[in-house]
């Protein structure tokens, strides 16, 4: 098993093989998995508080026939669904951002690989190596952590859509 200094030691040799645009990616990761941690906890927690809530008002109104009851209806479900999506888009633009991420870590190695070339006067395959390296790697990171984003993203939307249609179901008019 990995001690903690070698996962660290690991964990640095790879940001300096990618360049600092890793750090950036890494951070935004970060941001990102925090968001959606937030939501899951937000459904473990508040959002029941919120449609209990809700139920109890929508029981304890008298009349829920008429077309106001109806319109209160459709804003108290709104108010429940602003509050259930409140940092879905910005979780959608870091999922959105880290592949652009990665795009930039493949320019600026790219960057570099043209610098070597430039001073070395030739097309040396070894010096070479290293920035296509470090052009590969930020690409590969930004992918990934767009793909673990996309999955966080998926199942926070479908658990908000059946959430939705639930409380919908639990708010019924009187015919």
């Amino acid at each position: 098993m990995y001690s903690l200094f070698q996962l660290w030691d690991q964990l640095r040799g790879f940001l300096e093989m990618g360049g600092q645009v890793l750090l950036f990616i890494a951070g935004l990761t970060f941001f990102m998995w925090a968001l959606i941690l937030e939501r899951l906890w937000y459904f473990r927690t508040e959002h029941k508080h919120q449609v209990a809530y809700v139920l109890n008002a929508w029981e304890a109104r008298p009349e829920r026939s008429s077309w106001n009851a109806r319109q209160i209806r459709r804003a108290m479900i709104s108010q429940v669904v602003t509050r259930m999506n409140a940092t879905m888009p910005l979780i959608k633009t870091c999922v959105a951002v880290c592949p652009l991420l990665g795009l930039l870590g493949t320019v600026t190695g790219m960057i570099e690989v043209f610098d070597v070339m430039a001073l070395t006067g030739s097309g040396n395959v070894r010096s070479m190596a290293s920035g296509v390296s470090k052009a590969t790697i930020p690409t590969m990171a930004g992918m990934v952590a767009a793909l673990s984003g996309i999955i966080g993203d998926t199942y926070l939307s479908r658990r908000a859509a059946a959430e939705q249609e639930l409380l919908e179901d639990h708010l019924t008019t009187d015919h």
